[in-house]
């Protein structure tokens, strides 16, 4: 499994582990505010990105609470909404998700599901379905059968974090496949953030998924109605059953024999009908009960699962994309700031990640591109015959400190 672009560790964390590779307790109080004017830098410049993304989602959010203050008009709309899907994509990237690709969903409907609950996906109700995923690891799990008489181990790939991007089509599809009662608003983006979601089970995702029996289930509730139904009719109608062919035989000129029904075989016969019925209303209710505890361990699973939605989850985005950021910019200068002679991209980058499996054993692929062209257009490192060398601290934190001085200029 190839490394993950993702820092699996906090903020806070990163700027305790940078400040022990320093020397003294001085520097370290002046790395503390090198690294308060970093983050409050690149919280500002994400400050703005989120004020971005929430304005071109206004239009179109399902769970808006305000009043918008004049018409939207469609042309508008769409502008937004592609707006609005390509600052999120470029959030999603700063914040280390990966695309799932189109191969990766079709193989969740096609492999085995932790949850033991066969879903079917309409995809023709989308305009546009786009899902990412952070965090990938390889898990088991063991399902059990036959009332746990059969265990069953299955190895399955986990994602840590899944985003899902939705835009739904207009109302005139929806009208058009006379679909009511649908749930979602049409012409609508939904975005969802969820944890620990098997990739076997990503169609779980989807707003519009439907809970269908599989077909041991259908075995054993077709073969229990099957055998009960045979029961039924052998002890409650079969004697009624037989006079009641034998007397439409003889009335269809079938049989020379007199058939006599008497008042007590009409009413074995009606008993016996509501037996009959009786029993296959019980077994129409077994099998809605069945997949109403199909829907139950989806909910839950759901509900567990669920970490945010629509606009709540790109304010959870913009922090993580945020964090990494800040994490890749600072780790790339800690390491440039040890070496005084500067490094090449491709000598930091390794140095960086033998650093992290070495002392922390944890495998990752730096982003060492991303956090390079940080330092370079916030001015904190020098490029020269592609050897990187970066500022003392205390030029770093002028620097800085101008940057930040200069954010709003008025004159």
């Amino acid at each position: 499994m190839p490394s993950a672009r993702f820092i699996p560790f906090r903020k806070q964390d990163i700027v305790t582990m940078c400040s022990e590779e320093l020397n003294s307790n001085t520097e370290k109080t002046s790395f503390q505010q090198f690294c308060d004017l970093l983050a409050s830098l690149i919280h500002y410049n994400y400050h703005v990105t989120l004020e971005s993304l929430k304005n071109n989602y206004a239009p179109f959010d399902p769970n808006s609470d305000t009043r918008s203050l004049a018409p939207i008009s469609a042309a508008q709309k769409a502008q937004c909404q592609r707006e609005f899907a390509n600052a999120f994509a470029n959030v999603l990237n700063a914040a280390n998700f990966e695309r799932i690709t189109d191969q990766d969903l079709k193989d969740a409907l096609t492999e085995e599901s932790l949850f033991k609950v066969r879903l079917e996906v309409e995809f023709d109700d989308f305009a546009e379905v786009v899902f990412y995923r952070r965090g990938e690891s390889q898990r088991s799990e063991t399902l059990s059968s036959f009332w746990g008489l059969h265990k069953k181990p299955l190895q399955f790939t986990n994602y840590d974090r899944v985003a899902v991007f939705i835009r739904f089509k207009d109302e005139a599809y929806f009208a058009s496949k006379n679909k009511k009662n649908i749930g979602f608003e049409p012409s609508s983006t939904i975005v969802k953030l969820f944890q620990n979601v098997p990739k076997a089970d990503l169609e779980m995702l989807f707003p519009n998924s439907e809970v269908r029996m599989r077909p041991i289930d259908k075995v054993i509730i077709g073969s229990s109605a099957l055998v009960g139904g045979a029961v039924v009719l052998i002890t409650k109608l079969g004697a009624s059953i037989v006079l009641l062919f034998a007397l439409l035989a003889f009335w269809g000129g079938f049989s020379n024999e007199a058939v006599v029904m008497s008042q007590q075989h009409f009413i074995s016969l009606a008993i016996g009908m509501g037996v009959f019925g009786s029993f296959i209303f019980k077994e129409w209710s077994k099998f809605k009960n069945r997949k109403i505890k199909f829907m139950k361990a989806l909910s839950d699973n759901l509900y567990f699962k669920n970490l945010d939605n629509n606009a709540g989850v790109f304010h959870t985005l913009i922090d993580a994309a945020e964090e990494e950021d800040f994490k890749e910019a600072l780790l790339a200068y800690t390491f440039l700031l040890k070496s005084p002679n500067g490094l090449n991209a491709q000598t930091l980058d390794e140095q960086i990640e033998h650093w992290f499996k070495s002392k922390y054993q944890c495998d990752l692929d730096f982003e060492i591109s991303d956090a390079l062209e940080k330092l370079v257009r916030m001015r904190l490192v020098t490029c020269s015959s592609d050897v990187y060398s970066a500022l003392s601290l205390e030029h770093a934190k002028t620097v800085l400190d101008e940057r930040w001085d200069n954010l709003f200029q008025y004159n």
